[in-house]
């Protein structure tokens, strides 16, 4: 069976999973985090994707970024995973692949999406039992959007922007949204769409995407289609 093909618009927001192959880790040590963000914001740059919001776990990696063209997405991704391969593969003298194959996401409909986004990755770390609050989670963008630390790689989204007038505003505005728990089927729905490269939004976006794309754009129905009843 072809793979699907994925959902990609310039301009339209994008989360994007990478796995480790066979759910293998990625990150060893310190050091391998810190390598990974400086040559994330080296590809983001280079390939014109501006960074919302990331989430480094052990064995997979989260992203919420804009793509200035169709292929930006796509292009940062080669880039960074090849980097990262050769300086994880040299340091630790390991040969092969690292990754678990192509990454998935899924295009969004800003309005009624992307902040709940921004808290699904950031509480990753959270749903894993690794911590009990995102702010204890070094290797998230957390503390840049909830606490108004600086960053070279975050770009604000616009949505993100409306929250407040200044950065300390925007930052207690964006905290609040975390004393609420995401529902769980939002979160299962942003897991389901994000693995099958699907658009994630109302029947009208999705319409809207497929019309621009030509193709389908949300998870069909099961079983096989239905026959067109013949005219008398």
């Amino acid at each position: 069976m072809p793979r699907r093909a994925r959902v990609l618009l310039p301009g339209v927001t994008l989360h994007l999973v990478q796995r480790g192959n066979n759910r293998s880790a990625c990150f060893f040590a310190e050091e391998d985090y810190l390598f990974y963000l400086e040559h994330l914001a080296d590809q983001a740059r280079k390939h014109d994707c501006a960074i919302h919001a990331w989430c480094l776990m052990t064995n997979h990696v989260h992203l919420l970024l804009t793509p200035a063209k169709t292929e930006s997405a796509g292009m940062l991704m080669k880039g960074l995973g090849q980097r990262y391969v050769q300086y994880i593969n040299r340091t630790y003298r390991r040969s092969g692949t690292l990754w678990e194959g192509r990454f998935r996401s899924c295009l969004m409909q800003e309005e009624s999406y992307v902040l709940a986004c921004y808290r699904y990755i950031e509480m990753n770390p959270v749903r894993a039992g690794m911590v009990e609050h995102p702010a204890e989670y070094r290797w998230s963008s957390y503390r840049v959007n909830a606490q108004a630390e600086q960053s070279a790689l975050i770009k604000r989204h616009s949505l993100y922007q409306a929250l407040g007038e200044a950065d300390g505003a925007r930052a207690e505005t964006y905290r609040e949204l975390f004393r609420h728990q995401l529902d769980p089927g939002l979160v299962d729905q942003i897991r389901s769409v994000t693995n099958g490269n699907y658009a994630l939004g109302s029947p009208r976006f999705a319409a809207e995407v497929e019309r621009v794309l030509g193709r389908r754009v949300i998870r069909g129905k099961p079983g096989r289609p239905k026959q067109a009843a013949e005219a008398d």
